[in-house]
């Protein structure tokens, strides 16, 4: 989270469309942090979307004519849509996916690393890590639960380094928050 992904995804549509391409968006119904039918940024740059329960209604949804196919937080749709993407690619469309490779626990976040295989070209963006500064590939989940999705942003999530992730919610705030507390309690 907050490495610019879906920014870098509306960019590269952006120009798609200035290159009077026919484009068509796709995002999970499960992601309305910021909108119910836009894809947006945390720097809140948007472009509309249909919105998909799951990879197949992409398929369902789609304007054959669409000559690109953008999918925003793709980690949200599950393993059918690698081959709803390959299919897309097979029938000669352009398709940039947009999404986590991994989980809050540090692990491979379906169907993002197979996509990744069979994906022609790849861009990884990093965000910087909120502890020290360093570029930071992991999401580190701030809040408790178990579930592997938990929509949120900030206030939820932060950008961290390797050194700094703690794979989970971390366990160390939690105790230096009740130590400080204790500490203010005693002076």
């Amino acid at each position: 989270m907050f490495s610019g992904k879906s920014e870098e995804l509306i960019r590269r549509l952006r120009r798609a469309m200035i290159a009077r391409k026919r484009v068509q968006v796709f995002k999970p119904a499960l992601d309305d942090r910021y909108s119910s039918n836009e894809i947006v940024s945390h720097a809140d740059q948007r472009m509309r979307s249909e919105v998909v329960t799951g990879a197949d209604q992409i398929l369902e949804r789609l304007d054959w004519r669409a000559q690109v196919v953008g999918v925003d937080e793709a980690n949200f749709l599950g393993p059918r849509l690698v081959a709803v993407a390959s299919q897309l690619a097979d029938a000669g469309k352009q398709v940039i996916i947009a999404g986590l490779d991994t989980d809050y626990m540090g692990r491979p976040f379906a169907p993002i690393p197979e996509l990744l295989a069979l994906a022609e070209s790849i861009t990884k963006t990093l965000a910087i890590c909120m502890r020290c500064g360093n570029p930071a590939k992991h999401t580190q989940r701030l809040v408790e639960s178990d579930d592997l999705i938990v929509v949120g942003a900030a206030g939820m999530y932060e950008a961290r380094c390797r050194r700094c992730f703690e794979p989970g919610a971390p366990k160390q705030e939690a105790f230096d928050f009740a130590r400080a507390g204790r500490q203010q309690a005693a002076d």
